[in-house]
């Protein structure tokens, strides 16, 4: 009648004592200690975005293709942050900018131009 199941194990799922995660916090106990220790309760920070503060970049070489025919760049005008040093830059361009890293100044200043800090 019962096939070796016992009384409710052709029912549902009850040989296994649920579906999922049923079961967790009570016959599964020891099962959810040991494999899934994070299961329950809150964790981590998430900063406010208010607190978060995200720097517009741009790099050396992208300041052609943005600003091409251009000498004289205000990047804080443009809506940029920070000068970045990555690629070749272009032939004596004077720059203003809030900041830039020093990979950027130098290559800037190898080509004949200048980097002016906003303060």
């Amino acid at each position: 009648m019962t096939h070796g199941r016992g009384k409710k194990g052709g029912r549902g799922a009850g040989l296994r004592g649920g579906r999922g995660n049923a079961g967790l916090n009570k016959h599964k106990f020891m099962h959810m200690i040991k494999y899934m220790p994070d299961h329950f309760g809150r964790h981590g920070f998430k900063r406010p975005s208010s607190i978060i503060k995200k720097e517009k970049i741009i790099n050396v070489g992208q300041l052609e293709e943005r600003f091409s025919g251009k000498k004289t760049i205000d990047l804080e005008k443009e809506g940029y942050d920070k000068l970045l040093g990555g690629g070749m830059p272009v032939d004596g361009l004077k720059i203003k900018t809030k900041s830039a890293t020093e990979s950027a100044i130098e290559k800037i200043k190898k080509c004949g131009g200048e980097v002016t800090i906003i303060e």
